[in-house]
């Protein structure tokens, strides 16, 4: 999993509520179980028409956004069922980081399993957030996982809260596979040096 240290990009608002898991990733793309390919068709029944033309008014059509790397959201993001192709298909489309006033549970937890930082705040400080992407391409933001601090294209600087693990998981691009690695010479190779000690016909 890539690592996630700094990162200064284009922020694309999408002030929608309850934007669910559903409408991240209609659930006819999830005959896969890989994670590459799916940002084609992230926001899918947003983003295209039924003759699957591009839907001019949607955020991430328009030219300003296009390469956007952060989205500032709405409350209750990423909401509905627990599907994990939800960040598969942001990180596959580019997104690193999701910023809104709340999260749903699941779609939170597996955001840290899959290289994205996705960030609470409150409302006052995400509408400041919402309302510096909607000047386009040339007001970036930045993410400060370090000093877990979001800097506005104004030079405003806002701070976020973060479980201490989460943080650590991210910086050092560890996902649960390697968490396990990380152990593998202190826990792993210690147990199995005494099974072998223990049940030498095994």
């Amino acid at each position: 999993m890539e690592k996630f240290t700094t990162l200064t990009g284009i922020a694309a608002p999408m002030p929608l509520v309850n934007i669910d898991t559903d409408m991240i990733i209609p659930k006819q793309f999830l005959k896969t179980i890989k994670r590459t390919g799916l940002g084609a068709n992230l926001f899918d029944e947003m983003r295209f028409d039924r003759d699957g033309n591009e839907v001019e008014g949607f955020v991430l059509n328009q030219p300003a956004y296009r390469s956007a790397e952060i989205l500032v959201a709405g409350e209750n993001f990423g909401c509905g069922s627990s599907r994990e192709h939800a960040p598969w298909a942001l990180l596959d489309y580019g997104i690193r980081c999701v910023i809104s006033t709340s999260f749903a549970d699941i779609f939170y937890n597996n955001c840290f399993k899959n290289g994205i930082l996705p960030i609470a705040m409150p409302k006052a400080q995400v509408d400041a957030l919402m309302n510096d992407a909607e000047k386009g391409s040339n007001a970036r933001i930045t993410v400060d996982l370090e000093a877990q601090t979001v800097t506005s294209s104004d030079g405003d600087i806002f701070s976020f809260e973060l479980d201490p693990f989460k943080k650590h998981c991210l910086l050092n691009g560890l996902d649960d596979i390697g968490l396990t690695v990380e152990n593998a010479s202190a826990s792993i190779d210690a147990y199995e040096t005494k099974a072998a000690q223990d049940r030498p016909w095994l």
